[in-house]
């Protein structure tokens, strides 16, 4: 529905090599006892305690530590351990000879179909049921859920130029495959760490407290993987990642976590985000998802910036062609997910509603930016900054003065009003 929210070949799984790993090391030991820079630099970041020995005194260990922290894990031994345990399930699934992890009674939950296939592929035998209303884009107001659907409906509809029946039959089948999840023994969640995977989460929670499901309700949230260079989502991870993923970070959902989704969505509902900033700058990692604030403090950051009215994305994509322009439009959505997002979360087509919005302007005023051939597909278009756009993204000129689109993050209408919140960027406060 709403696109990819990587770039084909930018963003991919690193696989690590035991034998390779080896040969790494050997040369690094050579490196740290040359006492070269880099190698020093390394030890003192991955291997501390190690720092202030003599460049003679160096043992392979100390080069298996640092390769071991350097790739996410404690130490060289469970690095090997880890790398054992893929190879083991990966030939597990490549012969057919493999444990069921579920059961058909199972129901996986997921905001996308990206893992649907590989999934199969893993020897799991559940149903999966893709729910992926993106709540991080488009108006999602305090409203009875009928009513909440049918607005969703007809703004995804709109945003993304799909067809409206079908894009109404969607929307409606995937909300009744949540209200019949208590058919379900038993219930598992994969998310991500993204506002677009933590926005439907804490729906999701919000959704399954009201209904007191009787299934055992698990959760899958993480946001990264061993062996897994710059993680970006669980469409990434093979076959066999998504076992280890399954196997070693699953937790239990207690009312602990429905109590921090219905307290959550409430507050993306509200007109007003301050509880929701109170509530996203207060949360931590002792809380039952950790990665929530993050993700809610990065969907604040979609409010008009209080120095110049844009949202970090509208700031994101001038910079971007300040810096590399004119470019096409998906060479700004594949430098905007490789470089510039720190969250990555939308997809293609929901960027591709960010940039026709950013054109909604008073007739006859320049916009932002100019595109070339308006008749061609999004993705084709080439975007060049203008000097209005220069002016807004250097905080010289404020994007009110010419916008007159309309916009919501989460409850929150966003419009060329004086009284229209604002985020404060340095102070991450509403103003």
């Amino acid at each position: 529905m709403t696109g990819t929210k990587t770039v084909n070949g930018d963003i991919s799984r690193g696989v690590l090599d035991i034998d390779a790993l080896k040969k790494l090391s050997r040369t690094l030991l050579k490196s740290l006892r040359a006492d070269e820079a880099d190698a020093r630099k390394r030890l003192k970041e991955h291997h501390p305690k190690a720092a202030n020995r003599k460049a003679a005194d160096f043992k392979v260990s100390d080069a298996q530590q640092i390769l071991a922290r350097e790739n996410g894990f404690i130490s060289w031994p469970e690095m090997k351990t880890h790398i054992d345990q893929m190879v083991l399930t990966e030939q597990q699934i490549a012969t057919g000879w493999m444990t069921v992890p579920d059961t058909p009674g199972t129901l996986h939950i997921r905001c996308g179909s990206d893992i649907r296939n590989n999934l199969e592929l893993a020897g799991f035998k559940g149903h999966f049921q893709e729910f992926a209303d993106p709540f991080c884009q488009g108006p999602v107001p305090d409203v009875p859920l009928p009513v909440l659907m049918q607005q969703r409906a007809d703004f995804i509809a709109s945003a993304y130029d799909l067809d409206p029946e079908q894009t109404q039959n969607r929307q409606h089948e995937e909300y009744s495959a949540l209200m019949a999840a208590g058919d379900y023994r038993h219930i598992v969640l994969w998310f991500e760490h993204d506002s677009y995977d933590q926005l439907i989460l804490a729906f999701l929670l919000d959704f399954f407290g009201a209904l007191r499901l009787p299934a055992k309700v698990e959760l899958i949230c993480i946001n990264s993987v061993p062996d897994v260079d710059k993680f970006t989502g669980l469409g990434q991870l093979t076959p066999d990642q998504l076992r280890w993923t399954w196997e070693n970070t699953r937790a239990p959902i207690g009312d602990s976590h429905y109590d921090l989704g219905r307290k959550v969505w409430k507050a993306v509902r509200a007109a007003n985000p301050a509880d929701l900033a109170t509530f996203a700058k207060s949360a931590s990692a002792t809380r039952p998802i950790g990665l929530m604030a993050k993700a809610l403090q990065r969907h604040l950051a979609e409010l008009p910036a209080s120095h110049n009215d844009l949202s970090l994305t509208q700031q994101l994509i001038l910079e971007i062609l300040a810096e590399a322009g004119p470019l096409t439009a998906i060479r700004v959505f594949g430098r905007l997910m490789r470089d510039k997002e720190p969250l990555p979360f939308l997809g293609d087509i929901m960027l591709w509603h960010v940039l026709a919005d950013m054109m909604t302007v008073t007739d006859g005023a320049e916009p932002p930016f100019s595109v070339d051939d308006t008749t061609l597909p999004w993705p084709e278009r080439t975007l060049t900054l203008t000097e209005t756009g220069s002016q807004i993204m250097r905080g010289d000129k404020r994007f009110f003065e010419i916008y007159r689109g309309t916009r919501w993050v989460g409850g929150v209408k966003i419009s060329a009003d004086p009284a229209c919140p604002h985020w404060d960027i340095a102070r991450k406060v509403v103003v």
